[in-house]
């Protein structure tokens, strides 16, 4: 047996997560296990209630994709109903979306991500002029680019050094030889790290326009919308249009640039597969084109072992959850219409490690058709690249030509990173067409936002839907016109899922195999692999305490 490396908790995430890892005396990863610590009970709430109700409710899994299950749990909701949201309501949802998709990206790859890739501390001997011309020779007017502005930030990040309270920047692996960027290209990329802060409260605000509020959106609801005010409003459509401008001039000026930037340096990394995991991808299919789902921006899809030339359809059938190695009573494969949310921990070893051959995370095992599968922005453009989607081909070939990678890179750590990062232009670039039809509409006098439905007797229906960090489904059985059932598996479920009965490690397990940490003490390999994930664990288990089976109680004095 070789050393054991626990990372827990994982930072930068949202949620608890833990990862355990086995390395040879090379340092090598040779197992990984990835566990949840933290317990779904939501399921549980839900039943008894009224399904319409549920949108506001599964909000609360997350305290980031907060618009993801909202929309999820409508789109359920309307398959049960039988109804169908009128074109300016699946407009103004993949408005709301979109701004969330844009904003989410950014803020991954900049404030839980890029530490992984950018040594802040190397920035402090970067030379400001530079790293105007390094930021330059990557786009021709760079975001916030002058001698002056970097001259700036190294005197903010000088003072944190000297302080000794580096805030943010504390506790990392400085100085790791796995960073490669220069100092010049670190400063670039700090100085971005400092501007998308502010970026991000402008994507809060493009959400809120026509959400009503962000975090925790209000207006959604069975068979449409309820912010018909401001879908008719020219200035609100103006303000949301401002934004969209603001974001996508970030975009194309900041981060697509420092992604390209880090590529050459770390392309070694990208041709030798590091961290490209079970190479099984699917998705569900993302902002509609149309009132009936036919067709959608996003693809949807399954490639197998890395097949690209045999894409393959989704059959809903075939998608599972397993419980061998979660704390969950029950053995057998179940569909989610019938999953079963009775928990049973059990804990771990006497070393206080995993116990890998039992039980081990609140995370449950999804399945496609038996197979551990990926999902997320880098699924999204193999199945996409697979399909001959047009303009995911186009974005990825026109990487790797400048890049002078081949599309094998895609399948790594640094091209799960890339895919989230050409995605967020793919939907920047459609989001003003979806405003230009809205517009459209009301001017030929369409002003439909809701269509008016019922709650029926019984029935059953599932919301599936591409969201930020992957495939997102929801699926509610309804009986006496209440919640029989509720289950959700959420993209961060796919992704940490533990291995199942036929000892298939997860997405999160299986990229971490044949890692090799430069210093064993400092796994920045490891974090960094699982940070390209974007994991969020708030949305695969939420809180219980396994003790009683109850929520917490807190009396506010």
């Amino acid at each position: 047996m070789g050393k054991r490396i626990v990372v827990d908790p994982i930072t930068r995430i949202e949620g608890h997560l833990r990862i355990e890892v086995e390395v040879d005396e090379n340092n090598t990863i040779q197992d990984a296990w990835s566990s949840i610590t933290l317990w779904r009970g939501i399921e549980k709430i839900l039943k008894g209630r009224d399904p319409r109700d549920a949108g506001l409710m599964v909000q609360r899994f997350c305290g980031v994709c907060t618009y993801s299950h909202y929309e999820a749990s409508i789109l359920a909701c309307e398959d049960a109903f039988g109804v169908k949201a009128p074109p300016n309501a699946r407009l103004v949802r993949n408005l709301i979306k979109a701004a969330q998709y844009i904003t989410d990206h950014i803020m991954h790859f900049y404030h839980l991500h890029g530490l992984d890739w950018v040594d802040i501390v190397s920035a402090l001997s970067a030379d400001p002029r530079k790293a105007v011309e390094l930021a330059k020779s990557y786009h021709e007017n760079p975001y916030n680019c002058s001698e002056t502005h970097y001259r700036a930030v190294q005197k903010r990040l000088t003072t944190f050094v000297e302080s000794g309270r580096l805030g943010p920047f504390a506790n990392a692996y400085w100085g790791n030889p796995s960073y490669k960027l220069p100092p010049e290209a670190n400063l670039v990329v700090v100085s971005h790290y400092l501007d998308a802060l502010n970026i991000s409260k402008t994507g809060a605000q493009m959400m809120a326009i026509f959400g009503g509020k962000n975090p925790h959106p209000q207006s959604l609801v069975v068979g449409g919308v309820t912010c018909v005010m401001d879908a008719l409003d020219s200035h609100r459509i103006g303000q949301y249009l401002y934004r969209l401008n603001e974001m996508k001039n970030f975009v194309e000026t900041a981060y697509l640039p420092d992604v390209l930037m880090a590529a050459p340096l770390y392309k070694d990394e990208g041709l030798e597969g590091i961290g490209a995991g079970t190479k099984n991808y699917l998705c569900y299919g993302g902002f509609p084109l149309d009132d009936d789902w036919h067709q959608t921006l996003l693809p949807k899809g399954v490639v197998k072992a890395g097949d690209i030339a045999n894409p393959m359809d989704i059959d809903e059938e075939k998608i599972t959850e397993e419980v061998v190695h979660s704390w969950y009573k029950g053995a057998e494969a179940r569909h989610p219409y019938n999953g079963e949310t009775e928990p049973d921990y059990t804990g771990f070893d006497g070393n206080g490690n995993v116990k890998g051959d039992e039980k081990y995370t609140w995370g449950k095992a999804p399945r496609y058709d038996e197979m551990p599968c990926e999902v997320g922005p880098l699924a999204r453009f193999i199945v996409g690249y697979a399909q001959g989607h047009t303009e995911i081909k186009a974005l990825v070939d026109s990487t790797l030509e400048a890049t002078g990678l081949p599309v094998t890179v895609l399948f790594s750590t640094l091209g799960r990173t890339a895919a989230r990062a050409l995605e967020t232009k793919l939907v920047a670039d459609r989001t003003a067409g979806w405003v230009t039809e809205l517009v459209q509409n009301i001017k030929s006098g369409d002003t439909r936002t809701w269509t008016r439905c019922d709650v029926p007797e019984s029935g059953e229906g599932r919301g599936l839907n591409e969201v930020p960090r992957g495939a997102l489904g929801h699926w509610i059985r309804i009986e006496n016109k209440v919640i029989e059932n509720y289950q959700a598996i959420v993209p961060s479920t796919w992704n940490s899922s533990p291995r199942d009965k036929a000892g298939k490690r997860g997405p999160y397990e299986e990229s971490l195999v044949g890692t090799k940490l430069a210093n064993i003490d400092q796994p920045l390999e490891l974090l960094r692999t699982i940070h390209s994930f974007d994991p969020c664990m708030a949305c695969a288990v939420h809180i219980i305490d396994p003790r009683t089976d109850r929520v917490r109680e807190f009396k506010v004095l």
